[in-house]
């Protein structure tokens, strides 16, 4: 792969332009192995309790899912805590 500064289709890695010695040089370091405890934590969605949270997928008839939109909207939050805001209070869990 050759580098071509001037074309601004050419990729980049966080804006630093990919080229052959780069490739190698991260392949030689990839080889080596990394310690996974140093890696840094990338972004994402923060875990939610103790664990990762599981995704629950729900069906709603569109007069339910306008009313919980309107509710969200109204406490200024998303769908997703106004669901997990009554189900707590439904099954009386923290």
């Amino acid at each position: 792969m050759t580098e071509n500064k001037s074309d601004p289709t050419s990729p980049t890695s966080g804006g630093v332009p990919v080229s052959d010695d780069l490739i190698d040089r991260l392949a030689d370091e990839a080889e080596q192995g990394y310690d996974v405890a140093t890696l840094r934590r990338r972004g994402g969605r923060p875990p939610r309790g103790s664990t990762a949270a599981e995704v629950v997928p729900v069906r709603l008839e569109p007069e339910l899912r306008a009313a919980l939109q309107a509710r969200a909207e109204g406490d200024h939050t998303n769908a997703s805590e106004v669901i997990r805001q009554a189900l707590r209070a439904w099954l009386d869990v923290a």
